[in-house]
């Protein structure tokens, strides 16, 4: 009797060994497959938040479908104690265990709220963006210049006051180094003052991730480096038989061909009308660098020039100066000093603007007299004199 009564125990035994065996396996199969959502969520997590309360916004979300087996194989893989309070971006028929490294990798938020302080030529402005998970991408939802003085919108106020809200400074193309410290001064979620504004054309105009206590110093550091590495791989594979002696005559170049035209298509045609005139030992003769000349990048001018300007010597004067001036009259990007370093074989020594953003291109003299003659009735017209 006990013998029968011990091999019923032991074939049950086996039994529940058996199917805790498959009970593992399956949930372990449906932890990794891919799980049920149709399109992207952002999935916030608050500050002290635990497993079980993720797992249960999680099958709210139509994002899992055992928030049980969630937490276990959270629990199985050690990752139970790593979750990170955040705003993260879980991709469509992302499975259990792909959401599981997303919500305790860590880092920045993946998605949520965004503030950025675009720093531009003339202005600054603060644009609040939260993403889509749809399309990826952000949506503005408000924009504000604090130089008004007025309060800012309440949502950037309470926006700045959660723990995920990611911050983003983005520079124009052509701001001065003044402009760029003036524009971090701006940024209240960064620390520390800048004692000394970086040489001019040092800094790479580009949109730069913030933390909130990074020092405006830093910033300063993370766009000379990057600057660096770009002039540096530009000037390595720049144009045989420029007229350039140096990286730093490059930048010079790049700097003058940034403030001279907005259009993209543009830039290496004007960087070839600047290279023919080194070339021919000719004057530049290109009005941002009297600009500069006058402002010192500090400010814009906000009119046009005077013939007396024209004429007034300053080391950045190209119509007194012969080359290059002395130092870069801005920042440029990384395509204004690709420009610079490839520009286009063209004989054109002169263009003048063409009253579609554009500019008209000339070898002659007078071909360039004629594009001028039409510029000046397109003004007229637009001023009706």
């Amino acid at each position: 009797m006990w013998r029968h009564v011990a091999s019923n125990f032991l074939t049950l035994l086996v039994v529940i060994v058996f199917l805790l065996g498959g009970a593992i396996l399956w949930g372990q199969s449906q932890y990794t497959a891919e799980g049920p959502l149709d399109e992207p969520i952002c999935l916030r997590i608050e500050p002290g938040s635990t497993m079980r309360r993720v797992s249960r916004q999680l099958e709210q979300e139509g994002a899992v479908t055992s928030g049980t087996i969630f937490r276990l194989g959270a629990d199985y893989t050690d990752r139970n104690g790593d979750l990170k309070a955040g705003s993260w971006l879980i991709p469509e028929g992302a499975s259990m265990a792909e959401i599981t490294d997303l919500v305790t990798r860590g880092g920045a938020s993946t998605c949520g709220t965004e503030i950025v302080w675009r720093v531009g030529v003339t202005a600054i402005e603060v644009a609040v963006r939260e993403l889509d998970p749809a399309t990826a991408r952000f949506e503005e939802r408000v924009r504000f210049d604090p130089a008004t003085g007025e309060p800012a919108p309440e949502i950037y106020e309470t926006l700045r006051a959660r723990a995920d809200t990611r911050y983003r400074v983005a520079f124009a193309e052509g701001v001065t180094s003044w402009q760029v410290v003036e524009g971090l001064r701006a940024v209240e979620v960064l620390s520390g003052d800048v004692t000394e504004i970086p040489p001019e054309g040092s800094l790479a105009p580009d949109s730069y991730e913030l933390r909130a206590g990074d020092t405006r110093q830093s910033v300063l550091d993370r766009m000379t480096e990057a600057q660096a590495a770009i002039l540096a791989a530009a000037w390595e594979g720049r144009a045989e038989g420029l007229p350039l002696r140096s990286p730093q005559e490059a930048l010079v170049l790049a700097s003058i061909v940034e403030k001279e035209t907005g259009v993209p298509e543009e830039r290496r045609k004007v960087a070839s009308v600047f290279v023919n005139r080194l070339r021919q030992g000719m004057r530049l003769q290109t009005d941002p660098t009297v600009i500069y000349g006058l402002t010192e990048g500090r400010g814009v001018l906000g009119r046009g020039l005077r013939q007396s300007e024209l004429r007034r010597e300053t080391p950045w004067n190209t119509y007194v100066i012969d080359g290059l001036p002395p130092t870069p009259i801005a920042n440029p990007g990384r395509e204004s000093i690709l420009a610079a370093v490839n520009p286009e074989k063209t004989d054109y020594l002169y263009f003048v603007a063409d009253g579609t953003g554009g500019h008209a291109f000339a070898e002659t003299l007078d071909d360039h007299n004629r594009n001028v003659a039409r510029w000046r009735q397109i003004e007229a017209g637009r001023t009706g004199n």
